[in-house]
Order: C-alpha cells, then structure tokens, then sequence
C-alpha cells in the first residue's frame, strides 16, 4: 500500500507564495519520478512540474516562479510557488510512478490566489 499526503495548500493574495508538501509513504523499492498537476474549475488536470532522476521540467506557465525540491531520503516533494497570479488557483495533486511504473495519487490540496 503506498500513501501521498499532501500539504500546504490555503488562500493567498496575488504576488504571494505558498509551499506545497507531498510525502509518500508505503512499501516500494523506487520512486522514478515525483510529478505536480493542478486541475482548475472547469478544466482539464494540467502537468505542473515533474522531478526526475535527470532532472526537472516545468510548465511554460510556471517556468521562473514555482520550484520542485524533491528529497530522495524522505520520499519527498515539495513546490515552493513564488509570484502567484489568480490564474493559479487549482487543486493541486502529487503523483509518483514507482518500482515497474505504478503510478499513485494524493487526494490534491486546494490553492487559491485571490485579493
């Protein structure tokens, strides 16, 4: 059974930063990748940023304002968002793809930038 908990989610004013958490818990021998989506109202569940053993890629839409941290000892990801515009409001969700390609989800924590 493996577990993501998220958190750090909560309002915040335009320009503003918030801190996500996710850490996964559980039996598996390997984290391939440690990946952030956000799902608005209304729209489709988007790519965020993914952290990987090469590297990390970021949507254009993020790109110089959100950071993923992961840390391997702890099985966690963070996404520390800087400068954040309405249009970021979302549910954000931490996904992970372990051992052979299982792939787990954490219930999302709400984000929402509003004045």
């Amino acid at each position: 059974q493996v577990q993501l908990v998220e958190s750090g989610g909560g309002l915040v004013q335009p320009g503003g930063s918030l801190r996500l958490s996710c850490t996964a818990s559980g039996s598996f021998f390997r984290i391939n990748s440690m990946v952030w989506f956000r799902q608005a109202p209304g729209k489709e569940r988007e790519l965020v940023a993914i952290g990987i053993s090469g590297g990390t890629n970021y949507a254009d839409s993020v790109k110089g304002r959100f950071t993923l941290a992961r840390d391997n000892a702890k099985n966690t990801v963070d996404l520390q968002m800087n400068s954040l515009k309405p249009e970021d409001t979302a549910v954000y969700y931490c996904t992970i793809n372990i051992n052979f390609g299982q792939r787990y989800w954490g219930k999302g924590t709400l984000v929402t930038v509003s004045s």
